[in-house]
């Protein structure tokens, strides 16, 4: 790469051809301003208007949504180091939580793990989007032990390039932006479809919602009188190996999550095997978690195969969100089922094609949920790859 080509970025925008500007960051704005905590002894600087920052409040997927949770008067900004920041400013967390940062539309405040950049000197969009660049790399180098953070001064000493045109500023900003609102929307409709799968889920098996042509009384039934229940024993780790072509071990609650089994080991030993398809149960803590499996598996400690039907799978969903197995839970150390209480387990199942009709009814929820999951893993991807090449980091 020649010296011209490290100062513009591998993506531009046509009509812009001029190299960027080397800067330190200390010239984005006029205003830097700290933090501090008021008491929380005093109660009346905690009964205000005006937001006071925490790091948890900082979405770390989203430059421009901020929740505050507490808000501060007026006397605690003159009896603590917390201060006002003007509107439009951006928030950066420089300490615990290190990288997190906001665009602000409002005038707020913040602890003293952030540091804000108030009366922007380049375009707002621009900066944040930049700012997340920075701040991406300067969190995996900064150093600490129970605190992980940067400091102010190294902060703003840091070398960044910029375009030379306010208008080139402005337009990547406005497209970062757009990415970022379709992220977020994205994950909107993803929260909303899980919302309205957790309460069909609800109304289906407490049977106050019941599909049209459907009547019949549910059949109070064992779990084990309905399903074949096979709980997990660690192979002999002699028998571990890389081949992917072995099966693949489950074990414990670790390797289930939503929804589906993550690779963890593969073992030569055949021993307890769940066929793809078959409905897992973590029966060590936290007990109750639920997946299906993709491919042929080796049962691990912790996990139980219960059954293969797609009913099932959404039944012990239901299970799961209620806390049912935690009737039967026992353990000192942590918590687990065992497979005499899951064989045992009371269950009331309808009739076999009104199971399949609440199960497709169910499967083309999740099925949506995934595609949109699989959206928005690309927008996101799509985020991290325009930062790369339409920036200079």
């Amino acid at each position: 790469m020649s010296k011209d080509a490290k100062n513009v970025p591998a993506l531009r925008f046509k009509g812009y051809s001029d190299a960027w500007e080397k800067r330190k960051l200390t010239e984005l704005s006029k205003n830097k301003i700290g933090g501090g905590t008021p008491s929380t002894k005093v109660l009346d600087f905690w009964n205000g208007k005006l937001p006071w920052l925490q790091s948890s409040d900082i979405n770390e997927s989203n430059n421009y949504s901020v929740k505050p949770q507490k808000f501060i008067s007026l006397q605690a900004l003159k009896h603590s180091a917390a201060k006002r920041v003007p509107a439009n400013s951006i928030a950066v967390v420089t300490r615990v939580g290190v990288g997190k940062l906001a665009l602000i539309e409002y005038d707020y405040s913040t602890s003293q793990d952030f540091l804000s950049f108030s009366s922007l000197n380049w375009s707002a969009l621009f900066s944040v989007n930049l700012l997340t660049l920075i701040m991406t790399q300067m969190s995996r180098e900064s150093q600490g032990t129970s605190i992980k953070g940067v400091t102010k001064s190294e902060l703003l000493a840091k070398k960044v390039r910029i375009p030379i045109s306010l208008k080139e500023q402005e337009k990547l900003g406005i497209l970062m932006k757009s990415i970022n609102d379709l992220i977020a929307a994205t994950q909107d409709k993803i929260d909303a479809l899980e919302q309205a799968k957790k309460a069909l889920l609800q109304r289906l098996f407490d049977q106050s919602w019941r599909l049209k042509g459907y009547s019949d009384p549910w059949e109070k039934r064992k779990l084990g009188e309905v399903a074949t229940i096979t709980m997990g024993q660690s192979p002999d780790s002699k028998n571990y190996t890389l081949n992917p072509q072995d099966h693949i071990l489950v074990q414990g609650n670790a390797d289930i999550k939503n929804g589906w089994v993550e690779p963890r080991v593969w073992t030569t030993q055949i021993t307890k095997i769940a066929k793809k398809g078959s409905v897992l149960l973590s029966v060590r803590a936290p007990v109750g978690e639920v997946s299906k499996t993709a491919f042929d598996v080796v049962l691990g400690r912790g996990v139980a195969s219960v059954g293969q039907t797609d009913f099932l799978y959404q039944y012990l969903i239901t299970l799961k969100i209620s806390g049912f197995w935690l009737r039967y839970s026992t353990g000192s150390t942590f918590d687990s089922i065992n497979s005499s209480d899951i064989k045992e387990a009371i269950i009331f199942l309808p009739k076999k094609n009104e199971q399949d009709r609440i199960a497709k009814t169910l499967n083309c929820i999740d099925n949506l949920i995934a595609a949109t999951q699989s959206r928005l893993s690309s927008l996101e991807l799509l985020k991290k790859y325009l930062l790369q090449d339409l920036f200079i980091s």
